[in-house]
C-alpha cells in the first residue's frame, strides 16, 4: 500500500452516487447543483444527509427555504449533470443554459428534471460545519421513483458522470 491523499482515494472508491440538488431560488425558479456526497442516514424516521461547499448557492437556498429535493438523475442528463456542477446558480440560470426540461411533482413547488430516477423531498433539520463544507441533515417528506430511468454515478474522483454498467 502507498500513502495517498483523500482526492486520490475518491478515485479508488468510484463509482460514487450522484444527485442533482434542486432548490427554489428567490425568484421562484428551480436551481440545480451536482452533489455526490450524500447518503441515507435513517430509514425510520427517513433522513438524508448531503454535503456542499460553504459558499454554495444551493446550500444557501436550502438553509433559507428549509426545503430541498435530492434527485437521482437519469442517463440522458449525463452532460447536463457535469454542467450543473461547474457553474453557480447565483449568477447562472442553469436550467435554461443547459436546456434541462423540468416537471412538477406533487407536494412541492420545486421542480425536478424530467429524466429523474428518484426524487427525495426533504425538509432541512439542521446543518453542521464540516471543514470547508456544510453537512445538511434532512427529514424525508416524500419519495418518488421511475425505474425506467438509468441512474448516473460519479467516476474517477468526480471527473466523469455515467451509469454503472
Amino acid at each position: 500500500m502507498n500513502k495517498i491523499n483523500l482526492p486520490q482515494a475518491s478515485k479508488l472508491t468510484s463509482p460514487n452516487p450522484v444527485t442533482l440538488v434542486c432548490t427554489k431560488k428567490a425568484d421562484g425558479t428551480t436551481n440545480l447543483a451536482t452533489v455526490s456526497w450524500w447518503t441515507y442516514l435513517s430509514f425510520n424516521p427517513g433522513m438524508i444527509g448531503f454535503a456542499m461547499m460553504k459558499s454554495s448557492y444551493s446550500g444557501e437556498m436550502t438553509r433559507e427555504n428549509k426545503k430541498v429535493i435530492l434527485t437521482i438523475p437519469g442517463e440522458a442528463l449525463a452532460k447536463e449533470v457535469m454542467g450543473c456542477g461547474t457553474a453557480t446558480g447565483r449568477t447562472t440560470d442553469k436550467v435554461t443554459k443547459l436546456g434541462i426540461e423540468l416537471q412538477h411533482i406533487s407536494d412541492s413547488d420545486i421542480q425536478i428534471p424530467v429524466h429523474t430516477r428518484a426524487a427525495i423531498l426533504c425538509t432541512l433539520k439542521e446543518f453542521v460545519e464540516v471543514g470547508d463544507h456544510y453537512l445538511y441533515i434532512c427529514n424525508v417528506d416524500e419519495v418518488y421513483g421511475n425505474e425506467a430511468e438509468i441512474a448516473l454515478f460519479a467516476w474517477n474522483g468526480y471527473a466523469e458522470i455515467r451509469p454503472a454498467k
